[in-house]
């Protein structure tokens, strides 16, 4: 149970004055839904302002506060069309134009009658030879409050709110704030000099507080490495089974490849983890193509061979038939029974699958999240492999962890390679196997980059390259964080490749019905259609060995970990492969330097750190949709400098005070409710 000291805070948005069902839109869209939200919905950044007397002490592009007395109302020559100047004086005789485009005219007419003083902040710029400020920030009759403005915030807006209206919603929410005890250690705390949480939050909102800034970061650090080690301490004291091998199945597995060094010495590590009792939590990070779906079969054959089921949960539905295809064949000779649960499975075909879980005749089941639903139950589930682990949170592993008759052993895998101080931001409860090794046979994939002003010539290339019986992907670009702009990009280039090439063109993208994508991919993987339109669905997962042409449109626009992903969708069988990086007329440094990077090297783990320097205290990993970061207030920046902190803070806080009883425990109980990690909580006996 949440603490009632936090209730005010969790109290929706609509009990603050001013917020009715037409703010509550927006607001939703912000994620602003409580009022707890409201609060570390921090400034993203400070307007400083600078008070003076006339506009001779001002600078062009100063931010300023000024008394002006309007003189005259000039409105467009055409009505609608064109801005609403008021021209105004300063104390000396300077002329300003206070200008206002839209609906804004209206209010600049009531706020700034002919003769009548004012106060105005905005920004001073020129247009022509005339002084002009655009849209003032503030016009008011009285100089008090403007002036207590010389340092702003700035918030993130949704269409419908505006500054004021946050910064007011802000300030009633840290009106509320209650008064929490302390979490962080005294000694930790002193050495910072950090504010109380409350006095943190009121200073966030007030000015560049770093230390403030900090203590924040800091709190929602600990909250999630505290949640996962509570987790993991709960795992260690489960009862699961352990599951020996004879090595009977394993031994007549016929692999295409001999194992890597890397794939030998984690199958050691699982199998060593599956020997034990205490139920295995292991992360397996592979680079793209380095093998990981031969390391998740030897584990769950191990859990056959030791009488049990296994299963695969893949985040979507293309993937998750993939694995199917792909384990059923390389589990062949092996005699295991396979099968694949999806949500579309129906009637009778579902039904079957159902008593073959219940009875134990199926020994291997792979699938979507239907997995585990209520309705699937298991004679006997002893290993869970998750593949894309990101994808799925501590929540959603715990609820399939309860399926075994004791608790399974948990397999995560992502081929997505993270750097250290993420892996332990994300996956501080599991300990982690990676393959950092390619399999033998395997070809560098030649990646250049090409100008999008090249267009017609990497057309013409595609039509030799599927002439010679080739197949290619051709990626559409992000348009922007927005699902329907990007397929409406991907159409738009469909529609011209098909135009040009027919038939043998398909597209997929992630808002069309399972059936057509299942068809337009079935189609490609067997070579009937030669070029694959797609948007980012696929990223992760997709294997047509035959496919050795990668274009990706708008290159720039992706971040690295995205265009290293997605370039190892080719390269997967023996001939040599090419990687197209098409790139747009406006290029960043960083840009530059990311393509560059891709250029170089095809090592995913030192993409991935280098892509976390790109990309400093800005966005995170890939984009902020995909899920690569649990973390709403701490940046990049923060994480890597603060984490290791919070976690030997939360290590000492389990270890010493076990299961939260202190003082200081009790406390970091609040802690976890205050920032949604009471899954650790209730994890704990009695929580």
């Amino acid at each position: 149970m949440r603490p009632d000291i936090l209730n005010p805070l969790f109290a929706e948005v609509d009990t603050l004055d001013g917020v009715g069902p037409k703010l509550k839109k927006p607001l939703d869209r912000l994620g602003l839904g409580r009022v707890r939200d409201v609060a570390y919905h921090l400034p993203d950044r400070f307007v400083a302002r600078r008070a003076v007397q006339d506009l001779d002490e001002a600078a062009e592009g100063e931010q300023i506060v000024i008394t002006l007395t309007p003189t005259e109302h000039r409105g467009p020559r055409n009505p609608g069309r064109g801005p609403h100047r008021v021209l105004a004086q300063d104390a000396i005789g300077n002329i300003c134009a206070l200008t206002y485009f839209g609906r804004a005219a209206y209010s600049a007419k009531k706020q700034l009658p002919v003769g009548e003083q004012r106060w105005v902040a905005g920004k001073l710029e020129r247009y022509g030879d005339v002084l002009q400020i655009v849209h003032p920030d503030h016009v008011l009759e009285e100089g008090g409050e403007s002036l207590q403005r010389l340092c702003e915030p700035v918030y993130a807006l949704a269409e419908g709110l505006t500054q004021p209206k946050v910064g007011n919603l802000a300030q009633q929410s840290l009106a509320i704030l209650p008064d929490l005890p302390e979490w962080i250690e005294p000694s930790q705390f002193e050495k910072e000099q950090w504010p109380q949480w409350s006095d943190a939050l009121k200073l966030a909102h007030k000015s560049e507080n770093a230390p403030a800034r900090d203590r924040l970061a800091y709190d929602e650090l600990l909250a999630n490495s505290l949640a996962l080690m509570l987790v993991r301490a709960d795992n260690r004291q489960r009862r699961g089974r352990a599951l020996v091998g004879d090595g009977s199945r394993r031994g007549r597995l016929q692999l295409p490849f001999p194992l890597t060094g890397a794939q030998t010495r984690s199958i050691a590590e699982i199998e060593q983890d599956l020997a034990h009792e205490a139920p295995m939590l292991r992360l397996l990070q592979g680079d793209v193509g380095a093998g990981k779906t031969v390391v998740a079969l030897e584990a769950m054959l191990v859990a056959v061979e030791a009488g049990a089921q296994a299963a695969l949960l893949a985040p979507t539905e293309i993937l998750a038939r993939q694995h199917f295809e792909t384990l059923r064949s390389m589990a062949a000779p092996t005699g295991v029974e396979i099968a694949l649960l999806t949500g579309r499975d129906k009637g009778k075909a579902r039904e079957s699958i159902l008593i073959g879980l219940l009875d134990g005749s199926i020994d291997l089941v792979i699938g979507t999240h239907a997995l585990f639903q209520d309705s699937v139950g298991y004679k006997d589930l002893g290993l869970v492999v998750i593949d894309e682990q990101h994808r799925f949170g501590v929540a959603q592993r715990l609820m399939l962890a309860r399926k075994g008759k004791s608790t399974p052993h948990t397999l995560a895998m992502t081929a997505t390679p993270i750097p250290r101080t993420l892996t332990l931001a994300q996956y501080g409860e599991m300990d982690v196997s990676r393959l950092d090794e390619l399999p033998p046979g395997r070809q560098a994939i030649d990646t250049r980059v090409v100008g999008q002003d090249r267009l017609a010539e990497v057309v013409e290339g595609i039509g030799r390259h599927i002439g010679k019986g080739n197949q290619a992907y051709w990626v559409c670009p992000m348009v922007r964080e927005n699902e329907t702009d990007d397929i409406a990009a991907a159409e738009a280039r469909y529609a011209a490749l098909k135009e040009r090439f027919g038939d043998t063109v398909v597209m997929v993208h992630g808002q069309l019905e399972p059936g057509l994508k299942d068809a337009a991919m079935a189609r490609f993987a067997n070579g009937e259609a030669m070029l694959l339109v797609a948007t980012t669905v696929i990223e992760v997962g997709v294997d047509v060995p035959a496919a050795t042409l990668m274009v990706i449109e708008q290159a720039e626009r992706f971040g690295l970990a995205q265009l290293h992903q997605l370039r190892g969708r080719v390269g997967r069988g023996s001939e040599k492969s090419v990687c197209l990086l098409l790139r747009g007329e406006a290029l960043s440094e960083t840009g530059k330097k990311r393509l560059a990077l891709m250029r170089e090297t095809q090592d995913g783990f030192r993409i991935a750190e280098e892509d976390l320097e790109l990309r400093g205290g800005g966005e995170l990993l890939g984009t902020r949709q995909s899920g690569d970061t649990p973390f709403r207030v701490a940046d990049l920046e923060q994480i890597q400098r603060l984490l290791p902190v919070a976690h030997d803070d939360a290590r000492l806080l389990v270890e010493r005070d076990g299961g939260l009883s202190s003082p200081r425990g009790e406390a970091a109980r609040i802690l976890l409710y205050l920032f949604e990690r009471d899954y650790g909580v209730q994890l704990l006996r009695g929580g």
